[in-house]
């Protein structure tokens, strides 16, 4: 092929590349067993990186140097450090290649196609070197004294939250395990990358921590210390927590804002409490999250109805069910969700929704017509209250 005719037709091919790696993440979800909002940005980066060096190689035909993939190489032992492992993020490379190959041959012909099929020898060259150096340097990594105390720290975390007694790490010096906890379950927001993370390290740096990574965020153990029945423990937490977090214990946030994340906490007076009180945790936070609640801290004396509502189980889709027959009647949604966020004040509401009184009193009285449930009558009104909070945890995929 002529050299104007192949860095012409290489640009082309590039460009469908950059296209269809963007569709990778929904394709192949970054992955699966740690946060999404917190590994996104490294994901797509490291995506972008690969497929750059690629086509660098397929211009010149020169490999690229160890400093040339040193930024992919370390992405990708941030996810091994953080729980993934080595063969699920080498499986990647195989997997992202092959998807983005096939779209962008999907789409070529004539001398794009050709070029492609020429190009699949550096292609295997490539994804050989990358995964090797990937390979080498997390066996360099495993000898590190700092990366097998943090392998150590995280197989006791997985231990006490599942309920088995780490003994065979009790004996170790460097590490002590204490009788009672303080944990906290973290859910993340939306947002990507480098706050999350920020937040993450900000806990791993608490003295004595144990922390695990999952889909949904992480739970981290805070080590009581003796005659701190978790009050002290939470306090110096809450100080490390950005942004609202700061706020005092039981102070309101200054705006309605959802939290860019939410911390399920609650006290573990043993190890044996431990699996128990983490169930707690996690329910608390992804109440949270559901609710979309503008103070990160979640505590159960503030959600006790919430909690109760959460616990529920198989009757939580029961519940929500109840305020099916409004899916229509969006003006009737609004005013009874106004009405039980008042207190059931029909003042209030009216004033909030800027109607007459009596308009309020008509639009109750239909919310009575369709769901079989009085507003104004106490039974009824807590049945549509815990049915408001069931249909937004449903819908929220409420998943502790």
């Amino acid at each position: 092929m002529h050299a104007r005719l192949r860095d012409r037709t290489l640009e082309e091919l590039y460009q469908r590349a950059v296209v269809a790696r963007t569709e990778f993440p929904a394709l192949a979800p970054p992955y699966p067993k740690l946060p999404e909002s917190l590994v996104t940005s490294g994901f797509e980066r490291g995506t972008a990186l690969n497929v750059d060096l690629f086509f660098d190689f397929l211009r010149t035909g020169d490999a690229p140097s160890p400093e040339d993939t040193a930024e992919v190489v370390q992405i990708a032992l941030s996810r091994i450090r953080d729980g993934e492992t080595l063969e699920e993020v080498l499986g990647r490379y195989s997997l992202g290649a092959e998807l983005i190959w096939s779209r962008v041959r999907e789409t070529s012909h004539g001398p794009e196609r050709e070029l492609l099929d020429d190009a699949a020898i550096t292609l295997l060259r490539y994804i050989t070197l990358i995964t090797t150096r990937i390979a080498t340097a997390c066996v360099q990594r495993a000898h590190d004294p700092r990366w097998e105390l943090l392998e150590r720290r995280r197989a006791i975390a997985d231990a006490l939250l599942t309920g088995r007694d780490p003994v065979e790490w009790a004996g170790e010096p460097a590490v002590a395990v204490p009788d009672a906890f303080l944990l906290a379950a973290f859910r993340l927001g939306t947002a990507h990358g480098a706050d999350t993370a920020e937040l993450r390290h900000r806990i791993e740096a608490i003295p004595g921590v144990f922390l695990r990574l999952d889909s949904g965020g992480w739970t981290a153990l805070l080590p009581l210390q003796p005659g701190d029945d978790g009050t002290a423990t939470l306090a110096a937490l809450t100080a490390r927590l950005p942004g609202p977090g700061r706020l005092a214990l039981g102070q309101s946030a200054q705006t309605e804002s959802p939290a860019p994340f939410w911390v399920g906490v609650a006290t573990a007076a043993s190890r044996a409490q431990v699996p128990e009180v983490f169930a707690e945790a996690r329910t608390l936070a992804e109440l949270g999250r559901c609710l979309g609640r503008p103070h990160p801290v979640c505590r159960r004396p503030e959600l006790l109805f919430e909690y109760t509502v959460a616990a529920g189980g198989s009757a939580r889709a029961g519940l929500a069910a109840v305020l099916e027959p409004l899916d229509t009647q969006a003006v009737l949604t609004e005013t009874l969700d106004v009405f039980v966020d008042t207190g059931f004040n029909q003042l209030a509401t009216a004033r909030l929704l800027s109607v007459h009184r009596n308009t309020v009193t008509y639009r109750l009285a239909r919310v009575y017509e369709l769901t079989g449930l009085d507003p104004h009558r106490p039974t009824d009104a807590m049945t549509l209250s815990a049915a408001r909070i069931a249909r937004r945890l449903e819908t929220a995929c409420f998943a502790p």
